[in-house]
């Protein structure tokens, strides 16, 4: 029987995650909110300084390099938005969907890629460094807007999600393993279909996305992309349904398409597999052999095409490289500077860093670093490196 208790009145399936039966918050609030409480998780999220901190974190570009490229705050938004569209096909819980999706990216470092590759470099003999292990410790230790405990309190359901949300993990990150001792998230399972929901949304988000920004940085043509699968099908719709269309609004009209049949795909391949496994509950989810949440195979293939010529023709483009090679020489120095002078950090920082140079000054130094806005690394690298500007 469909619940549509909490939350809006959604029609949830049997195997959503149901908010009225939730595990709980390891801190214990008080009841009495309207809200359901994956809604509560959502708005605390959004409410977060490291989710504001976002619009100025970048995919591929930093921040001053346009301002009509996808921020990380831009692309949460838009994972969001996929996320809770394929959570309703599914009669999946779309508040605890849509909380995931916004909280995601929360633990990436400035510069995209390149500052996570640069971060995990230097904290290699520390454990190495694992954005979603670092949105985990963002939601759970470091927003400190509450009085009563650290990080946000957010339901089990939606630190489960965050911590799995790819998968079973077998050989967790540090703080996740640490974090699990304190608070068990079944990490040997998968996540919820929500969760899984969230992780395929953020492919289907970053792939397209990226399509859109290349072509319009110009790092490749929408007729080179049209070769690929499932682009050049969409192109050619676009086309004829629109003779004459301007560029731009060719490529809005083929990403759109492209997204719509990826959104499709996976609400009939999971609709494949979850009446494959008959599930009666979440758990029933959690508990199976492979995820319930896909890309059909056909589609998975078209959609590796795609990443692999993102991967050639614009994350290894001479362009992006100078960014890449610059961003991680930033983020390099930045930890080195700080992690031998911990002396140097703001003092909030600096009471908790310890001896120069030790394990627990690189903790700090990589949660201090991992926080920063593109512009805000770059403006500490100056106040660092260069006499003439004022520390």
């Amino acid at each position: 029987m469909a619940d549509s208790s909490e939350g809006g009145g959604q029609d949830r399936a049997p195997w959503a995650v149901r908010p009225d039966q939730s595990r709980g918050r390891l801190h214990p609030e008080p009841g009495g909110d309207p809200r359901s409480p994956f809604q509560r998780d959502r708005d605390r999220i959004i409410h977060a300084s490291a989710f504001r901190r976002l619009q100025y974190k970048t995919q591929v570009f930093v921040f001053h390099e346009g301002d009509h490229f996808r921020t990380r705050l831009t692309h949460s938004i838009e994972v969001a938005q996929i996320a809770r569209s394929i959570a309703r096909r599914l009669r999946l819980d779309e508040d605890l969907a849509e909380a995931l999706a916004l909280a995601h990216d929360l633990g990436h470092p400035p510069f995209g890629h390149a500052g996570e590759e640069a971060l995990d470099s230097q904290m290699r003999p520390y454990g190495g460094f694992d954005h979603n292990a670092q949105s985990l410790k963002v939601v759970t230790l470091l927003e400190s807007r509450y009085a009563g405990f650290d990080g946000l309190n957010l339901s089990w359901e939606t630190l489960e999600g965050l911590a799995k949300h790819n998968g079973p993990l077998r050989r967790p990150p540090p703080y996740i393993a640490e974090y699990d001792r304190r608070h068990p998230l079944d990490l040997s399972t998968h996540a919820s279909a929500e969760a899984q929901v969230a992780a395929l949304a953020d492919d289907i988000a970053y792939n397209n996305h990226d399509l859109d920004d290349g072509v319009r940085a110009r790092l490749f043509t929408l007729e080179e992309a049209a070769a690929l699968p499932l682009i050049g099908d969409a192109y050619q719709e676009a086309r004829a349904h629109y003779p004459g269309i301007a560029p731009d609004r060719l490529i809005s009209e083929t990403v759109r398409r492209v997204i719509n049949w990826m959104v499709q795909d996976v609400v009939a391949e999971a609709g494949r597999r979850i009446a494959a496994l008959a599930p009666r509950s979440a758990d029933d989810i959690r508990a199976a052999d492979r995820p319930m949440v896909a890309f059909s195979a056909p589609m998975q293939e078209a959609n590796l095409a795609i990443r692999e010529f993102l991967f050639q023709r614009m994350y290894r483009h001479w362009r992006v490289n100078r960014t890449i090679q610059k961003s991680k020489r930033v983020t390099q120095l930045l930890f080195q500077l700080l992690h031998g002078g911990p002396q140097m950090l703001p003092r909030s920082w600096r009471d908790r860093a310890g001896e120069p140079g030790s394990a627990q000054a690189a903790m700090v130094v990589c949660d201090y670093i991992a926080g920063m806005t593109d512009r805000f690394a770059l403006e500490e690298h100056r106040r660092l490196t260069d006499p003439n500007v004022p520390g």
